[in-house]
């Protein structure tokens, strides 16, 4: 009986503890196993998708006016010109834009009866007629985006690259105008017929622009600041100071021109508005650091959202090409323009200088000064390269400031000038051809034939000086110069 106790009992206690070991202790494992792999709780769950804003309905409203108007003030399709065949394509399209002027013009706006195109003006007859054309396009075009898409909560895509159009033309006009600042090309120095112009004879715009290329300083300084701004929309972490930069260039422009009454009002004034329109896009940032001391966030509102990676190296290909045309380009023309303008011309027959007109003989008949003939030349001043003009108010020559504005083209070898009327635009107009003797380095000799009368002059050059010629610079002033 013992023996059958003794291994039942033994049995029995085996059983009774590896049965806990074995059933127990693998089994809880496996099931923490289970809820480790597929329990939701243990993986994150997916990033939820930021709620799509919600734009006011003025909001709304406003930016489909302004993209419309934007974008067929800025034409951004031209900036591609350089594009083998796009020459082609913009010659028609402006085509297409000078009918619709001229038509809207005809049948609605009346700026005036006959549209002058623009041309050294910004601000002629037709640019006011596209400025109405453009406006009224974008208020029924706004009209009819609102009605047809009136369900749409907002524009975040399309606000971005309107940004980018408006952005890329602000930087181009800055690094324009900077850069041949920046070579004193816009404004340059008085030439010896204005310095001669008397100063109650000057229009304001002239005044001004003889006030700028005067001082070769400011100039450069001018062309700087625009330079700046543009180099600095160009980069998309430095667009705001950019802008801000950009502001205060096109302010002081704004300003001179209609101060000066620059005919440029129109072009300077879109400048200013469009800087103005793009920092107001951010006036919650721009508020609260510039205003309210609470900071501002780094903004993504420049920064391009691709799907794909072929879209993200067009952007950077388009971004070169845009680089090189607005600023490289001019950059290159500008310093071709810097040193055609110190190059030194061939030593022609005439000293430039003030020459006083000594005789002028009309068919054998003397006029003399006292005689009060208005077209009688008084003085003659031979200008540098080429250039010159005549106190007479013969409306043979161009007449600006009360002086006839000619250019000339001397042959040595046959001691002739050809003469052209100087005008406001490129082209001018063949005058006559005069001969020339030259007595002494002081005198000089003339012979042609104006109207059919046989005109003789004899020019004696003078001694005139003039002051403002002479750049003084004083940091220690004894009195009021």
């Amino acid at each position: 009986m013992g023996d059958d106790k003794t291994p039942n009992r033994g049995s029995y206690s085996i059983r009774d503890k590896e049965a806990p070991v074995e059933t127990a202790t693998p089994a809880p494992r496996k099931e923490a196993l289970a809820d480790n792999e597929f329990s939701p709780i243990a993986a994150p769950p997916p990033a939820e998708a930021p709620p799509v804003p919600v734009w006011p309905h003025w909001q709304r409203v406003l930016f489909r006016f302004f993209c419309v108007y934007f974008v067929l003030q800025i034409a951004p399709w031209s900036w591609f010109f350089a594009i083998p065949g796009a020459r082609y394509v913009l010659r028609y399209y402006g085509q297409s834009v000078d009918w619709a002027v001229r038509a809207g013009n005809a049948q609605f706006f009346h700026v005036r009866d006959t549209l002058v195109r623009v041309n050294g003006s910004g601000d002629t007859s037709w640019a006011w007629a596209q400025l109405w054309l453009y406006l009224s396009l974008a208020a029924v075009a706004c009209v009819v985006w609102t009605i047809v898409d009136r369900k749409r909560t907002e524009y975040e895509r399309p606000a971005f690259w309107l940004r980018m159009i408006v952005r890329f033309y602000v930087a181009r006009a800055a690094l324009s105008y900077g850069i041949i600042k920046l070579f004193l090309l816009q404004m340059p120095f008085p030439q010896l017929s204005q310095l001669a112009t008397p100063l109650g004879d000057l229009l304001p715009m002239r005044f001004s622009w003889l006030f700028i290329g005067y001082s070769a300083p400011y100039q450069f300084f001018s062309g700087a600041m625009e330079a700046t701004a543009g180099v600095l929309l160009l980069y998309r972490r430095t667009v705001t100071a950019g802008l801000f930069v950009a502001t205060g260039a096109f302010m002081n422009v704004v300003m001179i021109n209609l101060a000066y009454d620059v005919p440029v009002k129109l072009y300077a004034s879109h400048l200013l508005f469009s800087c103005l329109f793009l920092l107001a896009l951010d006036w919650k940032r721009l508020l609260g650091f510039l205003v309210l001391n609470t900071g501002a966030r780094p903004t993504a509102a420049y920064t391009p959202k691709f799907s794909v990676p072929w879209r993200r190296w067009g952007a950077v290909a388009v971004k070169v090409f845009i680089v090189y045309q607005f600023a490289l380009l001019p950059l290159q023309a500008g310093w071709r323009g810097y040193h055609a303008s110190k190059a030194a011309m061939g030593p022609g027959p005439f000293t430039p200088g003030v020459y006083d007109v000594r005789r002028y003989v009309v068919n054998r008949d003397t006029v003399p000064v006292s005689s009060g003939d208005t077209l009688r030349w008084k003085d003659v001043i031979f200008d540098t390269r080429g250039a010159g003009s005549v106190n007479t108010a013969d409306q043979v020559f161009w007449q600006r400031y009360r002086r006839g504005y000619f250019r000339f083209r001397p042959d040595t070898i046959a001691h002739t000038v050809a003469v052209w009327k100087t005008s406001a635009i490129p082209d001018s107009t063949f005058l006559f051809t005069m001969r020339y003797e030259l007595p002494d380095t002081n005198t000089i000799r003339l012979h042609t034939v104006i109207r059919g009368d046989s005109v003789h002059v004899e020019l004696v050059r003078t001694a005139r000086q003039f002051q403002l010629a002479e750049r003084q610079f004083h940091w220690l002033s004894e009195y009021n110069r």
